[in-house]
């Protein structure tokens, strides 16, 4: 008798083979937020997401599995970059519940979005310290591209004096001027 597995299921599985004790130990025991922690790297979640494809609808359904940390870094990597709107990006930013998982999806999805930058800046104008630790994560990718725009992003943010954004914003602006010098 053979038993098929759903998506998520197979999923789940893969992310059961290839846990690491040790990694989810010491991230529980740092305070991680979530309530299951399989210990996989970076690299293994991107395999598994090779493996499944890019798909929006399986995205948002792991997405959703908002208590496992592996499914919160692999939803962004199986949403295709084109059909995330400027809104559910927002959101999933305010759904993050820590900062591994904000990097993760601004590097793997948001920085290649066409609102990119917008999005950014809409976020550096917010109450919110996660949204702005975002902005800073997204607008290291337009230094090149959105040079002064950015700086100035940057250098409001130094001035807000977050602990959470301080040093990203500084090296976001020593970079233009490194370029500059």
């Amino acid at each position: 008798m053979t038993t098929e597995f759903n998506t998520m299921q197979q999923i789940k599985r893969r992310f059961f083979a290839m846990r690491n004790g040790i990694i989810a130990d010491t991230l529980r025991r740092a305070g991680s937020p979530f309530k299951i922690i399989f210990g996989l790297n970076l690299p293994q979640i991107s395999d598994i997401a090779n493996e499944f494809g890019q798909d929006k609808a399986l995205s948002e359904t792991i997405w959703a599995n908002n208590t496992t940390r592996e499914s919160l870094l692999l939803a962004p990597m199986l949403m295709p970059h084109d059909e995330i709107t400027e809104a559910e990006a927002s959101k999933w930013i305010e759904e993050s519940p820590s900062t591994e998982i904000i990097d993760n999806l601004c590097h793997h999805l948001l920085r290649h979005t066409a609102f990119s930058f917008e999005l950014a800046d809409k976020l550096c104008r917010t109450d919110s310290d996660k949204a702005h630790y975002a902005a800073m994560r997204l607008l290291w990718h337009h230094i090149h591209t959105h040079q002064q725009e950015t700086k100035n992003l940057a250098q409001t943010e130094i001035n807000r004096n977050c602990h959470l954004t301080h040093q990203a914003a500084l090296q976001i602006v020593d970079e233009i001027e490194f370029l500059n010098a």
